[in-house]
């Protein structure tokens, strides 16, 4: 998924954009809170911050002096359709490999073998 022209999957490839990201996901926070329960600095979770904003995962508001952070539900909404996506083909890969490697053990001639129900 590209958002804002930013591969979203490559931006969660960093642990502590993903750290970030679980925070978030408990509720907005502001830089301070962040940086307060990861083990970087304030500087350095900002800088995260501004990756996954470009990204369109999160956004930000003012609260006086403070900025806080919160998810886009739409982007990761997004995001969840493209793993899905990989998830049901990669699925379906298995399936063909696992119908073609049976129908290549399988006799022709043999009888189907019943299947047992519990």
């Amino acid at each position: 998924m590209t958002t804002n022209g930013t591969d979203a999957l490559a931006v969660l490839g960093d642990a502590t954009r993903r750290a970030i990201v679980e925070r978030l996901a408990e509720g907005p926070s502001s830089v301070q809170q962040l940086a307060d329960a990861l083990p970087v600095t304030r500087p350095a979770v900002s800088q995260h911050l501004k990756v996954l904003r470009d990204a369109g995962l999160v956004s930000e508001r003012a609260a006086g002096t403070r900025r806080v952070y919160r998810l886009e539900p739409m982007a990761l909404a997004a995001l969840r359709d493209q793993i899905d996506t990989f998830w049901r083909r990669a699925l379906e890969a298995y399936g063909d490999v696992a119908t073609d490697a049976a129908a290549a053990t399988t006799d022709p001639t043999d009888p189907p073998t019943p299947r047992s129900h519990p």
